[in-house]
């Protein structure tokens, strides 16, 4: 696990020499297979999917957001989305981790000092952390407007921390947190409104092992059961100056910049809904149902519905669109509800064979709900694009 001052001691050595790399094909089969059986056992045990991290880390895969110098492989967002949806096909909580893991290695990567990112991102990018972002908690609406968390400067020009994050994913199984912390009041002429956050917000990297800093996974979700979502509470925890990422009071426009970034939470979906659309062809060839053209045609729509996810979700990736950040948006709340969608109809397409507790198809259904009620919410991403209507 990570030490309280190991963000600032000693230098990282150079790994660009021994990058790791995904097959060409993308996952190999027997680390697909585990990463199967280990959604099956997490969902029902509902306990955090510790061995699919660990498949996660040996996989090479948490270094795809990084660059070479730190010893990544320099994947854009678009190929990020890629691995995250072959990912969800299996094991939709590990894609989540995976999600979160890239989305904090990037904001560090754009973010951080020089200093910083030498010690930091070598670790993330050989998979010896694991990184998750600490923002939500109780209270303060899903656009985090009103944290109760705060951070306040100390005499040595550090900082205290104190307040409690929930439904952070991968709670006890980070090494470091993203932890969002109010640190001065909002003026009242702080500037525009971005929709997501505040004036006054900062981010700081927090290691696991901080004095002070505590996880709870004692939340049991409905979907998502292996993500290790729970809460996360930081109390007279230290941080030093050094562990900031961007100014202070600035953590509002580095969110508004994630949505430019091109990585979609929709990929998530995309790759549940090719489940769910695999499934549905499996049951289909097993009972002889594909002869039936109305069988054949209701396939072909579902298929349709995944190919469609699946471009939006590209086209965020590419960054090609005139506003890059509103076409992300746009990807998860069209891809998350196009999974709901395909996940329904195979639902009902399995008839009674589905309706059995340990059918895959009911874990998917739970997760594919959760992604809406992931960040941005759905809702508050409708409120993110209309925003943009009125500037």
């Amino acid at each position: 696990m990570a030490s309280t001052d190991s963000l600032t001691v000693p230098d990282a050595p150079d790994f660009t020499d021994a990058l790791l790399t995904l097959p060409a094909s993308g996952l190999t089969a027997p680390v697909r297979e585990r990463l199967a059986a280990c959604a099956r056992a997490a969902d029902t045990s509902g306990e955090p999917d510790r061995e699919a991290v660990a498949l996660l880390r040996d996989s090479g895969m948490l270094g795809l957001a990084l660059p070479y110098e730190y010893g990544g492989t320099g994947d854009d967002a678009q190929e990020l989305n890629t691995a995250v949806e072959q990912v969800a096909q299996v094991n939709a909580s590990a894609a989540i981790m995976l999600f979160q893991h890239y989305a904090v290695s990037r904001r560090v990567l754009e973010h951080g000092s020089p200093a910083l990112c030498r010690r930091l991102l070598p670790r993330l990018a050989r998979g010896d952390w694991l990184a998750a972002s600490a923002w939500s908690e109780t209270g303060a609406g899903a656009n985090k407007k009103r944290l109760s968390t705060t951070a306040r400067r100390t005499p040595d020009g550090g900082w205290v921390l104190d307040g409690a994050k929930s439904f952070t994913t991968s709670a006890g199984l980070a090494d470091v947190y993203l932890v969002l912390a109010q640190t001065e009041e909002p003026a009242a002429d702080s500037g525009a409104d971005t929709g997501y956050g505040s004036a006054g917000q900062t981010f700081f990297l927090v290691t696991a092992d901080t004095p002070g800093l505590e996880p709870d996974t004692s939340l049991r979700l409905t979907g998502m059961r292996g993500s290790a979502t729970g809460f996360v509470s930081v109390h007279d925890c230290h941080v030093p100056d050094a562990n900031r990422l961007g100014p202070v009071g600035a953590a509002a426009s580095i969110i508004a910049g994630v949505r430019d970034s091109g990585a979609s939470l929709g990929a998530v979906s995309v790759g549940l809904a090719q489940a769910a659309l695999d499934l549905a062809h499996e049951h289909a060839e097993r009972r002889g149902l594909t002869a039936q053209q109305a069988v054949r045609h209701q396939l072909v729509d579902l298929a349709t519905e995944v190919e469609a996810a699946r471009a939006v979700v590209e086209r965020a990736g590419r960054r090609s669109a005139a506003d890059p950040g509103v076409t992300t948006l746009h990807s998860k709340l069209f891809a998350s509800s196009a999974a709901e969608r395909v996940v329904s109809a195979v639902e009902r397409m399995l008839g009674s064979a589905g309706y059995v507790a340990s059918h895959d198809i009911n874990r998917y259904d739970r997760d594919a709900r959760a992604v809406a009620l992931m960040g941005p919410t759905n809702d508050l991403c409708k409120e993110l694009v209309s925003l943009t209507w009125n500037r």
